[in-house]
């Protein structure tokens, strides 16, 4: 009905194959699609590590989001949701993730919404999401959407199933209020949810067909697996599986590809997170490895050249032991040679 929304722009110029998409596949449901990959824990451990000495306390989850959030900065079709068959952008990078304010069974569960632009970094993103949990996790705290689901719930079901649809009719025309959108934890561009804190390994969650969320990641927990290095050898590593659901809808296979490698490049480099990205709206993200690991590199072939050594001195002192040898079978030889010669003219003179 409306095509202007308080959360989202329209994207124009589309090609004919993403403009037809939706069409296709109408619902999300239908058009999700389900990955787990895994990160390596080593860079992610050291990371937390210097910078703890540092004084700088750093969590998987505050480097979960920053990551998540410099990725959608730079990767802005993954930041796409659909509506009636529409395309359209967020306005800002948004996450939602469930936060127990205790760990029980009967623990309230509070829906954060974090807003973020993209270019802040990781002190920044720390600060702010820390900031809102310590605010609404505390036992007199109330949170907004906790509060008006409160009170839908205490309808009863004829009314508030009807309510339920009314509000359906409202998103589905771009007709619903903006502090109706900023109470649904439905409406985001990511729904995280970090399983590692519950000690659980990662599923793969679907995505919810009400709200505009086309990405839901799920964290589990580290673990010890085979991981296979760049040189080829096998060995057991740390890593961390992540549950990936996405909406195919937004971008093709090769985009989501080319983002998963840079994610993975960026949790590799996490160093890349602790500068904001430029004021200018540049999106791009040079990302250098530390110089620690060129030293390392150093020393190794430093290790590899006095093995090297150590082995040229090794052929060298046997080859030097044959010689001795061979010097001494010649000598029996010769004395062999002498003592028959000795025996044969001693014959003769008899």
């Amino acid at each position: 009905m409306f095509s202007k929304r308080s959360d989202g722009v329209k994207v124009k110029n589309l090609d004919a194959v993403t403009k037809a998409a939706p069409f296709f596949m109408p619902t999300r449901l239908g058009a999700q699609n389900y990955m787990q990959t895994d990160f390596r824990c080593e860079a992610i451990d050291e990371f937390i590590s210097r910078q703890k000495k540092e004084g700088n306390v750093y969590s998987y989850t505050h480097l979960m989001i920053a990551s998540l959030v410099r990725l959608l900065y730079l990767r802005p079709k993954l930041n796409y949701f659909i509506n009636h068959n529409v395309i359209y952008e967020h306005k800002d990078i948004s996450i939602c993730m469930v936060v127990k304010k205790q760990l029980a069974d009967d623990g309230e569960d509070v829906d954060l919404k974090f807003h973020f632009t993209g270019r802040e970094s990781l002190p920044q993103i720390k600060e702010y999401v820390d900031s809102e949990i310590a605010k609404h996790i505390a036992p007199d705290s109330v949170y907004g959407t906790t509060k008006d689901a409160d009170v839908l719930g205490k309808l009863p079901n004829w009314m508030f199933r009807l309510a339920l649809r009314f509000v359906r009719f409202l998103d589905r025309h771009n007709m619903m209020p903006k502090s109706l959108i900023e109470a649904s934890c439905f409406h985001c561009s990511v729904f995280l949810t970090n399983l590692k804190s519950i000690k659980i390994d990662a599923i793969q969650h679907h995505l919810y067909e009400f709200g505009n969320a086309s990405l839901f990641v799920a964290m589990g927990k580290e673990k010890i697996a085979p991981v296979v290095e760049r040189n080829k050898e096998l060995k057991l590593g740390k890593v961390m599986t992540v549950g990936i659901t996405m909406d195919e809808r937004v971008a093709d296979g090769f985009y989501f590809a080319k983002s998963l490698r840079l994610w993975k490049d960026i949790f590799a480099n996490l160093d890349c997170l602790l500068q904001p990205m430029p004021e200018d709206g540049t999106k791009k993200m040079t990302i250098k490895k530390r110089k620690k690991n060129k030293k390392s590199k150093v020393k190794t072939s430093k290790k590899d050249k006095a093995k090297s050594q150590l082995k040229k001195q090794e052929k060298l002192r046997i080859k030097e032991e044959k010689e001795h040898l061979k010097e001494e079978k010649e000598k029996l030889k010769e004395e062999k040679k002498l003592l028959r010669h000795e025996k044969k003219h001693k014959k003769v003179s008899e």
